[in-house]
């Protein structure tokens, strides 16, 4: 049985830390699922941390559809949540919908996450509507990167900061059940945490929040073009992976690889038939 957003709403009423980290293929998933971990993005990071582009801007919906059918075929009991890419949601409400629906039906994701507050607010209520549970996002938002002027810290002006508290508030009362908070001070995190009903997930937005969420090759270890400040390296998988690779590539070189134990073998007596022909 999968993880309900009742379930993660329950969790922030009684003070339970809420865990969420990214998976984008079938093997992380599985993983991540199988950890005990109720939330699993796939998120427009992957544009980066998988496809090699250098913003999250270029993904398009068949790429996010793509990895969604994968980590959902992966797990059994975690809520996947579908990332809306850049356009997919801004131009109409009918655009909204169609590409929120298509996540639920064609990638088989149990809710969507889109970007903004205020600005967004009529298209969540919409989905919401439309029985879709919505994660907001808001502060740093990746797909508005050229808008804020790169990866900066958001909301530490009195104005940046009331802005944030009023889009937490219009994504709460469109019926979003939680809301990522991106990039800001740790205090402000904190009093929007305690000012709204719905959970707040954090990265990089301080230990206040009702739960974190990571991108899971930055807990790995296995990204190493750009390591956020608000990350934490668990393990180092780019070490173990280039030793590994290494290994096999002398082995092979030096014909030690593939042993007998890597081997299969045939009866004798075809053997011997065969080498006298």
């Amino acid at each position: 049985m999968r993880i309900t957003i009742n379930q993660i709403k329950e969790m922030k009423q009684k003070g339970e830390k809420i865990t969420m980290l990214t998976a984008y293929d079938f093997t992380t998933a599985k993983i991540v699922d199988e950890a005990g971990i109720p939330l699993i993005l796939v998120g427009d990071s992957l544009g980066m941390v998988v496809l090699g582009y250098e913003s999250t801007i270029p993904v398009t919906m068949d790429e996010m559809l793509h990895h969604t059918k994968a980590v959902v075929r992966g797990t059994n009991r975690a809520m996947v949540i579908g990332d809306m890419p850049f356009m997919t949601y801004h131009i109409s409400v009918d655009d909204a919908l169609y590409n929120a629906a298509r996540f639920i039906q064609e990638g088989g994701a149990q809710a969507v996450k889109l970007e903004g507050g205020v600005t967004v607010a009529e298209k969540v209520k919409r989905i919401v509507e439309c029985g879709i549970p919505v994660m907001g996002h808001i502060g740093l938002t990746p797909q508005s990167i050229y808008q804020l002027g790169g990866f900066t810290v958001q909301g530490k002006t009195p104005e940046a900061a009331t802005r944030l508290l009023e889009d937490a508030r219009a994504l709460e009362q469109a019926g979003a059940f939680a809301i990522v908070l991106e990039t800001i001070p740790a205090q402000l995190a904190k009093i929007i945490t305690s000012k709204i009903s719905i959970p707040t997930i954090g990265i990089g937005a301080g230990i206040d929040c009702d739960g974190q969420v990571q991108v899971i090759n930055d807990v790995l270890g296995s990204y190493t073009e750009f390591v956020p400040k608000h990350a934490k390296q668990y393990a180092k998988l780019t070490d173990i992976i280039s030793k590994a690779v290494t290994q096999y590539y002398n082995e092979v070189k030096a014909g030690t690889f593939p042993t007998d134990k890597q081997s299969f073998s045939m009866d004798e007596s075809l053997l011997a038939e065969l080498e006298t022909k």
